[in-house]
């Protein structure tokens, strides 16, 4: 059928005005754009196919690449959530040290504090004691000074008969007492 066409279209060319595309006729211009859609396709379909091919190897190598960056992102956040609970459990070790440390400075200043505290009662008492010893023999000492200037001052006067019996009687007190 398509000979017969073909056939039928030449037929009716006239002989004498020479060769010639006759683009009135419906048939040939059916012919003529399978003529050049087959041309288009045979020269631009091979280019056409590789460009599509390049472009598809490309969009597949952009997935594989986000697939990848993506999988390196999940290994990454994975990583970081690792570090994050570490240094939140060493943060708590800290803390906790921390509470450790301090409640032991505060036994340490307490104590240190009593030890302190201990000392100047120890002091304190020292001193008192000190003190105390120093006023009772300055006490002595005074009475001490008034009985021998009292004495010195009868002994000056001489006895008179009270004193004369009074020690007297002292001393027969004291030998009566006396047992070899």
């Amino acid at each position: 059928m398509n000979l017969e066409l073909i056939l039928s279209t030449f037929s009716n060319l006239p002989l004498a005005h020479g060769f010639g595309i006759n683009t009135n006729i419906f048939e040939t211009n059916i012919i003529n754009l399978a003529a050049v859609v087959t041309i288009v396709i045979s020269f631009v379909g091979n280019n056409l196919k590789s460009l599509l091919e390049e472009r598809k190897q490309t969009i597949l190598n952009n997935l594989q690449e986000a697939s990848q960056r993506a999988a390196e992102a999940e290994d990454r956040l994975n990583q970081a959530k690792a570090q994050l609970e570490l240094a939140r459990k060493k943060a708590k070790e800290i803390r906790e040290e921390g509470v450790v440390r301090a409640s032991q400075e505060i036994n340490n200043c307490v104590s240190q504090h009593e030890e302190r505290l201990s000392k100047l009662e120890e002091f304190k008492q020292e001193a008192i004691q000190f003190y105390q010893q120093k006023a009772f023999k300055q006490a002595y000492m005074y009475v001490i000074s008034r009985i021998m200037s009292r004495v010195k001052e009868r002994l000056n006067k001489g006895l008179d008969s009270t004193n004369h019996v009074v020690v007297n009687n002292f001393y027969v007190s004291r030998f009566t007492e006396y047992n070899p």
